[in-house]
């Protein structure tokens, strides 16, 4: 799996701003078939950062209603949060 291929999109939560203002953890949602090392790999050459820590989430599917018929599935997703050296941050977090 290539690099950019890896990483889909930054989650931008309160809870992720409280963790990388606190703890210098930052959370993105990655495929499904990505692992740790390779997420480790992808976050450090888009972001030229050192990562010390990876922890991954499968997050199960939901389903939701529109009505009393209309069922909507969601489906499932892969979430990373990644825990960067001291000293490296992720600039395009900072200020939001």
């Amino acid at each position: 799996m290539h690099v950019r291929e890896v990483l889909r999109r930054p989650l931008m939560t309160e809870k992720t701003n409280i963790q990388a203002d606190e703890n210098n953890q930052f959370a993105f949602e990655v495929d499904r078939r990505a692992n740790k090392l390779q997420v480790k790999d992808a976050v450090e050459a888009s972001f030229d950062v050192s990562v010390e820590k990876v922890r991954i989430i499968n997050m199960p599917a939901r389903i939701g209603r529109r009505g009393r018929r209309v069922v909507i599935k969601k489906s499932a997703w892969k979430k990373a949060i990644v825990t960067l050296a001291k000293g490296d941050s992720i600039s395009w977090v900072e200020g939001v």
